[in-house]
């Protein structure tokens, strides 16, 4: 129940795909005066989901509280919808969090940008909306280490109720789903795309008809939430849709400070308004859900007194509960840009700044058609390849751009092609610490790249299986110069000097309250935190270990599964068919 009311707002609606904002007037005396069944913490992809499947029952009352704007109602919002503009939002502080990592001591002391959604939608409403699951192995392994029922036939048929797929539904692929996923099978006005694929298949690899399908291995056309030449985010696909129902409210540019505890117990949140600063809070007799993300979420219980009990003293924030696994074995990707240049003039730079009546010309006829190169976030190619012998499955993932770009955020001048190449599996932990208590302070982000041998080696290995796919006889039309690394650098040592200096993230930190049964984990497999009442977790943090993939497609799977669980319902039939194919892949390095 709300027992004390929010001071300063209101919730106002607007339009069909409107969100309720908050205004400077006081909450109404109905909002006020309603007991909420599940109060929701972040409105990103988990979220949104979760805001729409519990809300589906009308009995259901259910709060969904966001720290930052809606994704829709600004003058410039049509920019986060528009795919080319991706780049854009993740350098927008208004919609991204703006974290930082500590500096690596791996990667010549760098501090390296962490962009993290701060907006409904939250990553799915920023990121480069690639679709893809991991690899069946990864989920199968998730329940070896203790998360039961999150095998991968168990998974499938959430990834399948949650998507309708353009090319229509089969064993692997939903289609009635409420996220949309389109794949494109050529694209006459960008050769270099098919030249990426067919350099990787000349190189000794197989193509990947379908990544989510039954042979995950290989490169190939990628899956993008695109759809009709707009981003289809979680927001778009779960959210908005649900809007009208009078069980949900939703709240943006709301802070939450910490979760409010009576013993053992969650009962309630302590919220603030960012454009008043008021601070009040909302009490609710069922259940806090956390979906806040693998950096906001165990910031928030460590603030709360849910964490580790040294960590929490040095800080002097009173004890709720010890539980050391709070912002722990945090993964991520590291990931490199190779860049080449084009001897042909098709590439994305001719879509730059430096060209301006064409950067207009794209926007005018995205904004009136949905069409052209501003309907595609241009990272159609890519795939997933092993780094060296004895690999059970994939470590190596590709993004192909037929432009050039530094850590997502920094095109570089001409004509250049770019190689994308990430470790999938990466055995380097990092963490996530307090800084201060004060809510508002970023926390100290320490992923720990590159810290052992055997990452360094993997990375090496990519950088080197990088080039010899660009040496192939398809790019031979288009390959000019090795701009980045430079041909000069050969030896291993030369190699991994370049990796230090330009290796950053992939956006994909997880892991940082694991689920599991052991004391290295946080919930158990039906998302519940170990030790506490009413208290679940539902995000990228909760990931036993890491997918072999982007992780949008995976924590909107976990968060589907996780209403069913939270809702007393039957999870869906396991997948009974074959779930991969495993492929004799050409040995590398």
């Amino acid at each position: 129940m709300l027992r004390r009311s929010l001071q300063s707002k209101t919730l106002t609606t607007r339009s069909r795909h409107a969100v309720q904002t908050s205004s400077a007037r006081a909450l109404s005396s109905s909002a006020a005066s309603t007991e909420y069944d599940y109060v929701i913490v972040g409105g990103g992809s988990a979220g949104c989901v979760l805001a729409n499947r519990l809300s589906a029952d009308p009995t259901n009352k259910v709060l969904l509280v966001e720290s930052g704007p809606s994704d829709v109602g600004k003058w410039d919002s049509a920019r986060i919808h528009m795919p080319a503009a991706l780049a854009y939002n993740l350098a927008d502080d208004r919609y991204n969090w703006d974290y930082y990592t500590e500096p690596q001591k791996n990667l010549d002391g760098r501090r390296i940008p962490w962009p993290r959604g701060r907006v409904l939608g939250g990553s799915s409403s920023i990121n480069a909306m690639v679709y893809n699951r991991g690899h069946a192995f990864d989920y199968d392994d998730w329940e070896k280490s203790g998360a039961k029922g999150w095998s991968y036939a168990d998974c499938l048929p959430y990834f399948k109720k949650s998507t309708t797929h353009d090319l229509g539904e089969d064993d692997y692929r939903g289609g009635s789903g409420p996220m949309r996923v389109t794949r494109k099978t050529q694209d006459k006005a960008q050769p270099l795309f098919q030249a990426f694929i067919d350099a990787g298949i000349q190189a000794g690899y197989p193509e990947a008809v379908d990544m989510n399908g039954y042979q995950q291995e290989g490169l190939g056309w990628m899956d993008m939430t695109i759809h009709k030449g707009k981003r289809w985010s979680a927001a778009a696909g779960y959210l908005h849709p649900a809007m009208d129902r009078k069980n949900l409210t939703v709240i943006t540019d709301t802070f939450v400070n910490k979760v409010v505890f009576e013993g053992k117990k969650a009962v309630g949140i302590e919220v603030e308004d960012n454009k008043s600063k008021s601070v009040s809070q909302i009490r609710t007799a069922g259940e806090i859900i956390l979906s806040s993300g693998a950096i906001n979420t165990p910031q928030l219980l460590m603030l709360s007194g849910v964490g580790d009990a040294e960590h929490l003293k040095e800080l002097d924030i009173p004890l709720v509960h010890h539980l050391p696994a709070i912002g722990k074995n945090m993964e991520d990707h590291l990931g490199t840009y190779l860049h080449f240049e084009c001897k042909k003039p098709i590439t994305l730079y001719n879509a730059t700044w430096r060209f301006p009546h064409k950067m207009v010309a794209i926007a005018l006829e995205w904004l009136t058609s949905q069409t052209g190169p501003g309907s595609s976030s241009q990272i159609e190619a890519g795939g997933f390849i092993r780094t060296a012998p004895g690999k059970t499955h994939p470590d190596l993932q590709y993004h192909f751009l037929p432009g050039s770009i530094d850590e997502g955020l920094h095109v570089r001048a001409g004509h250049v092609m770019t190689g994308h190449c990430s470790t999938m599996r990466a055995t380097s932990r990092g963490y996530i610490k307090l800084r201060s208590k004060n809510p508002r302070e970023h926390p100290i982000m320490e992923p720990n790249y590159l810290d052992t041998h055997e990452d360094i080696v993997d990375i090496r290995n990519g950088v080197k299986l990088t080039r010899e796919i660009f040496k192939q006889k398809a790019f031979d039309e288009f390959r000019g110069d090795a701009l980045s690394p430079s041909d000069s650098a050969q030896t291993d040592e030369e190699v991994d000097a370049w990796v230090r200096q330009n290796a950053g993230t992939v956006y994909h930190p997880s892991c940082t309250a694991r689920m599991g049964v052991d004391e290295n984990t946080a919930v158990d497999s039906e998302t519940r935190v170990h030790g506490m009442e009413g208290l679940r977790i539902v995000d990228a943090s909760i990931m036993p270990n890491i997918v072999s993939g982007n992780l949008n497609g995976p924590v909107i799977m976990m968060a589907e599964k996780a209403a069913d669980i939270i809702l007393g319902n039957p999870t869906l039939p396991n997948h009974t068919k074959p779930t991969t194919r495993a492929i004799g892949l050409r040995n590398a390095a």
